[in-house]
């Protein structure tokens, strides 16, 4: 019988809260950064086109059993809509499908923004990762198929318009998750009678990952000249946000060592003391301040779903 084979690479763990640059696909970023920390897992927290810039949170190691938390989370986006033109991508990178001469004021937008905020209905754009009969969307529509992609419910928390110019208009908008930011700018454009595209799209939020702890990709590649490798990776380890700030917004309950031991071989444990919590759907373990395990709380007792090492 052969062994299991070892994996490659390091057993580090953690969240590299990438600022990545326009034109460099989030799969190729995630590959990038697994490469420079010579990690044995990576995954990302939600895809930013290539065309986008800003907050691309990167998993390490045990951190992509974190991964659906953060991609449950609001995000922030700063975005430009270029009047005039609609694009089969919704931004600057597909084919002109319809034109317009006429120009919206400030105004009309501002007087738009209300309709487009709250709980709104949504079609995907043409290009997407949605699945249609087990498909992408953006397979079938590069081999020139007209897909019919269903609406869905999102939430836009804050919609604001930063700035108006004849040709374009900026914009904020802080929404849920599965909100398609090129899906407004088509939407805007028709609801205006002006068409519009995406023609700049950063990212600056993703829950819970403040803007001040993006690290631009640059800086990351600068530390490939250090030629001492443990050097290179301690260095580039600095830059890693621990495992649990993934978490922050669940219950925390704090264990010692020996319950976080049981809890690591998958075993509950009781919780004691006037201010344990007697139920709770979803909490984090904690000992010594490091993630042990996500898991429900019920009838008194700690029961783990996720264990981490």
């Amino acid at each position: 019988m052969s062994k299991p084979r070892k994996p490659k690479g390091r057993p580090v763990s953690g969240w590299l809260i990438l600022d990545k640059p326009a034109d460099f696909g989030s799969t190729e970023a995630v590959s990038k950064i697994k490469w420079l920390f010579n990690a044995q897992k990576a995954g990302h927290a939600g895809t930013l086109d290539p065309l986008a810039s800003g907050m691309l949170p990167i998993a390490l190691g045990d951190a992509t059993k974190t991964v659906p938390y953060v991609m449950d989370g609001r995000k922030i986006y700063e975005f430009t809509v270029t009047w005039g033109e609609e694009r089969s991508t919704d931004d600057l990178e597909g084919d002109v499908t319809q034109t317009s001469t006429a120009r919206p004021t400030e105004e009309a937008i501002r007087a738009l923004l209300p309709r487009y905020t709250g709980v709104i209905s949504q079609v995907p754009p043409q290009f997407s990762a949605i699945k249609i009969a087990g498909e992408r969307a953006y397979d079938l529509a590069r081999d020139g198929e007209t897909v019919d992609i269903p609406s869905r419910e999102v939430e836009v928390h804050r919609l604001t318009l930063l700035k108006c110019e004849k040709d374009q208009a900026h914009f904020e908008v802080e929404c849920g998750k599965g909100t398609y930011v090129r899906s407004l700018a088509r939407d805007f454009g028709r609801d205006l009678g002006c068409y519009g595209h995406i023609s700049l799209l950063r990212r600056t939020y993703v829950a819970p990952f403040a803007e001040e702890t993006m690290v631009p990709l640059a800086d990351l590649v600068a530390l490939e000249k250090i030629e001492d490798r443990d050097e290179r990776l301690a260095a580039l380890d600095e830059f890693l946000i621990d495992t649990s700030e993934a978490l922050a917004a669940l219950p925390q309950i704090r264990v010692s060592e020996d319950q976080a031991h049981r809890l690591r071989m998958g075993n509950p444990i009781i919780l004691r003391g006037r201010d344990a919590p007697v139920a709770e759907p979803e909490a984090v373990a904690l000992a010594a301040g490091k993630l042990v395990a996500i898991g429900e709380i019920a009838g008194g007792e700690f029961h783990p779903r996720r264990v981490f090492t």
